[in-house]
């Protein structure tokens, strides 16, 4: 059972979460009405513009040419990640600040995404980044709320591991 502290605290990396998803929601519609018809915004020429764009698939576009079906699938597929997501962050300490963090992070982008994907039927992107010759492709706020959290539980693997000891580990092996 969990003790009235640590799930104010949970409570808080919630909160967290639903402000990065409302920042990215709120983004879009900005991106709607002000990119859709009035154009590109140029922020840093040449490196960072604001452009409309349209994403019926996953990450870069993938399965983009499945219609309804492709929709309502990656649909069915992002709300069962959020359910582990969030049942995964109820099971973990709250003294685990990082992964705390990556898995509210990990909720607001996927939560993001699909509430694009089945009130509009596809996912709003406009976040453009190019280096001379290197465009990358078109984003939003979920989506960057997604690599970090993902990087953040790339990092907490290598950090956990690395902070157990040689003598727990062997020990917590035995059992």
């Amino acid at each position: 059972m969990i003790n009235k502290k640590d799930f104010y605290w949970k409570i808080a990396y919630l909160l967290m979460a639903g402000a990065v998803f409302l920042i990215d929601q709120t983004t879009k519609a900005w991106a709607i009405r002000k990119l859709r018809f009035e154009g590109d915004v140029s922020i840093i020429p040449n490196f960072v513009n604001f452009a409309y764009a349209q994403n019926t698939g996953v990450a870069f576009s993938f399965l983009d040419d499945h219609g309804d079906t492709g929709r309502y699938g990656l649909s069915v597929i992002a709300g069962v990640a959020a359910v582990l997501v969030l049942y995964y962050f109820w099971r973990v300490p709250t003294t685990q600040d990082r992964l705390l963090g990556a898995l509210g992070l990990l909720l607001a982008g996927i939560l993001g995404n699909v509430t694009d994907r089945i009130r509009l039927g596809f996912v709003i992107d406009f976040i453009d980044v190019q280096f001379g010759n290197w465009h990358y492709p078109t984003f939003n706020v979920a989506d960057a709320a997604i690599c970090l959290g993902a990087g953040l539980l790339i990092l907490d693997m290598f950090l956990s591991k690395k902070d157990e000891k040689p003598d727990e580990a062997n020990a917590s092996s035995k059992h």
